[in-house]
Formats: C-alpha cells, structure tokens, sequence
C-alpha cells in the first residue's frame, strides 16, 4: 500500500476514531457526560432515579414526572482536560519530541424543558451536546502521521413525553435528532512540515430514548432509562495536497462512512437516609462493541477499509449523597470509577482514554420559590496509560511504529439555573384533629 493510501486510510480511521477520543469528551468512548451541574455533585449517581432534578431526563425521561409544572433548566460546564504524549524508545521519529497538551478546554451547553399538562401527562424538550470533541498537538510531533488536529461537534434533540401510571410507576419515551459535524487532520508523512490530510463531514441521525421509574417504598426510588444506538450516515470530503501520492494540485474526494453510536443502560436508586440526607447509586453500561469494524467509502462507493475499531463494553460505577443544611442550601458529594472500553491493544494517539476516578462536590441554593442555582466541581484521576503502536495493532504503519506514555486529568467546573415559570401551589398543612 502506498504512503498516500495508508495517510488517507489513517485519516479514514481517525474519522471514527475521532468519536472516541478523550479530550472535550469526558466519558468512556465518545460521550459527553457532562449534561447536568446537579448530577455531577454526585459523580451522576442516581441520574437515572432523579438526582439531576429536570435534567435526569436526560438519561430516563420517566424523571420529568419527578417536576411539577412548568419549568425550565440552564447547564454549562467547562471542561479543562490536560492530555499529554510522550514517545519512548524504540519510537524512530522520537527526536521530533511530544504531542504537547492536545487536550483544548471546551464548554458544554445543554438545555431542558418540562410541562405538566395534568397530574397524569408531561412532555418536556432537552437539547444537550452527547458528544464533542477538540484536540491540538503540536503541527510537528513524533505521532503526526497517527493524528494532528481533531474537532467534533454534536447537537442532540430529544422531546419527550412522560406518564404518570400510578403514585409508583412512571414511564416516559421521545425520539432523538441528533447531528454531527467533523473536521481532522493527519499528517501525510512522518518528517517536520509534511502537509497535512484534511477529512470533514456531517451527519443527521435519529434514534430514542426510553425509561420508567419505580417508587415501591416512601422515600426509595428506582429509575431504568435507555439511549437507543444511532446510524450515522457521515458524507464529506478529503483534501488531498498537492504532491502526495502523485496530485500536482490540492484536490478534494467524497467520502461516505456508516457508524453506529452505542446505545446505553443506565440504572439510578435514591434513597432517603433521614429528612436532611439522601443517598444515591448509579451504574452504566454502554454497548461500545456495536461499533465492530464500520468501512470507510470513496467515489463510488469503492470500500477504502474496514475500520477495524473492535472496543469492549463501557461502565460506570457511582455513589453519591446530599445533605440539606436549610430550605435553601443543599451539599452534594460523589465518587465513580469508570471502565474504559479501550485498553493498550487499541489505544492510538487519538484515542488515549483508560479507567477514570471521578471525584465531585456540589451546591444548591434556592434563591426563591421559582428561582434557583446549582454549582459542580470534578477533578478525574485517570489511570496510567500507554500507547503500543506496533505490528499487530490496527493502526500500525509499516516502518513507524509508535510507543509513548500518556499524562492526563481533568478538571470540570459546572453550572446550573432552574427557573419554574408557573407559581407552585402551596403544599396544604396537615389537617387539625381534635378528639372528644
């Protein structure tokens, strides 16, 4: 295979690789976890059951039953990671040094919405980013022809219509429309100023989500929500340079790719310890081994190659609890542990991600009986991780492999407003009896 062939096959796979790279994406895989400030205090234990308030529907839509009339929630997180990769021996393009810190600090936005029609029906609209993605090493760097510069950008929309069977059973559902837009770079050869291989493309998928709570004892709560997989069918483009595989001037080539993003499980109980204290659980799993091996087209349909991306399963694992000091201020607290779906016989400069400790602290504060605020701060531990690029792996370029170690944290600063746009009713005092 020609050097060309192999730098328009590195870019092809960096096109799926992009969607599970760390960096602005702070889960395993591709996801975004970042879609709520309340939840966060908690590390997103019992997410699913109602901890992140109006945005829980996020991850179980049954939670919009959990929110009494008409209200509306603002979220935005700042995610600062730091990624840095360090080639070691016996790496032959070592001396052109490291990526630098590839990780670029990226803001989060997400949106949620609820209406209670009756006490029985609610529908509710959450606009969220599931996944995302900005990455810069150094234009010149021992792993350029692994990867240069990465962007992915994602807007999801989800209406939701949710049911109140009973006082125990809730149950919601709603489509999802979801798009994405990509940009990356690869480098067409391992020497300093080699031109770079331009891949952009953009996507509309639909999917839904689906998801009951259960409420068997006063003060126990059960929530199950489900995140259906999503087929993307990306078209785009690759800039080709002039001068690489023979081009006398820059040209650009259509490109097709089918790839089919994960669905997930997510499992939440709440638990009321006493009047000031809740506890909360959580537990995902994410079905990364859907992605299998997805084929990269070209003009005419012509397969460039399978992808062959071949991750294991995503989990998380969180506990959580709030403790509420007034009527106006409550304190949250969590630790997660986060089991990567790759590991070092997949792992590549784009996707250096591993096992992850979250650790989160948090606040509420209820400015009135409308208004309300909520702060989140995580720092991610993530555990010590390699990249083996050699023969055998299923990025490896003949005559270049590429070994390094990888640095990263991460610290994430979130913010929430709540604002209910109805006047609650006030709740009735317990009747007064009397006895003769």
């Amino acid at each position: 295979m020609s050097r060309f062939n192999k730098s328009l096959t590195l870019a092809a796979v960096s096109f799926a690789a992009l969607i599970a790279a760390q960096g602005g994406a702070q889960a395993g895989g591709f996801a975004i976890r970042e879609q709520s400030a309340t939840a966060q205090g908690y590390s997103f234990a019992g997410a699913a059951s109602g901890s992140g308030l109006l945005s829980s529907m996020f991850w179980n839509p049954a939670t919009i039953t959990m929110n009494p009339g008409w209200q509306s929630e603002g979220h935005l997180s700042l995610i600062v990671p730091r990624v840095e990769i360090d080639p070691i021996a016996p790496t032959p393009t070592r001396a052109l040094g490291g990526s630098g810190d590839i990780g670029q600090d990226a803001i989060v936005p997400t949106s949620y919405n609820s209406y209670q029609i009756n006490d029985m029906f609610w529908v509710g609209l959450a606009t969220t980013a599931p996944f995302g993605l900005v990455t810069d090493p150094r234009q010149n760097w021992a792993g350029q022809v692994y990867s240069r510069s990465s962007s992915i950008f994602s807007i999801n929309v989800n209406p939701i219509l949710g049911v109140k069977v009973n006082e125990w059973l809730s149950v919601g559902v709603g489509p999802s429309l979801q798009y994405f837009d990509i940009s990356l770079k690869s480098a067409t050869g391992p020497l300093p100023g080699a031109p770079s291989a331009i891949i952009e493309g953009d996507s509309y998928g639909f999917g839904f989500t689906a998801g009951v709570t259960l409420t068997p004892f006063a003060g126990t709560t059960l929530g199950i929500g489900y995140r259906s997989a999503i087929d993307q069918e990306l078209e785009g483009n690759f800039l080709i340079p002039a001068g690489v595989g023979g081009v006398p001037v820059s040209r650009t080539v259509p490109i097709t790719a089918d790839l089919t993003t994960p669905d997930q499980v997510t499992i939440g109980l709440s638990q009321v310890i006493s009047p000031a204290m809740t506890m909360h659980l959580g537990f995902e799993w994410t079905n990364w081994s859907v992605l299998k091996t997805p084929i990269v087209r070209g003009p005419g349909g012509v397969p460039v190659r399978d992808l062959p991306l071949n991750y294991d399963d995503g989990y998380f694992y969180s506990a959580g609890l709030d403790y509420r000091l007034n009527n106006q201020w409550v304190l949250r607290a969590g630790l997660a542990y986060e089991q990567s779906p790759i590991d070092t016989q997949v792992r590549s400069t784009r996707l250096p991600d591993n096992d992850r400790i979250w650790a989160s602290i948090g606040a509420g504060y209820q400015w009135n009986e409308r208004l309300s605020f909520d702060i989140a701060y995580t720092h991610i531990f993530t555990k010590e991780t390699d990249i083996r690029i050699v023969e055998g792996h299923e990025d490896y370029e003949e005559g270049l492999p590429f070994l390094a170690d990888v640095d990263a944290s991460t610290d994430i600063i979130s913010v929430a407003l709540r604002y209910r746009w109805d006047t609650p009713k006030p709740i009735a005092p317990a009747p007064i009896v009397t006895k003769y």
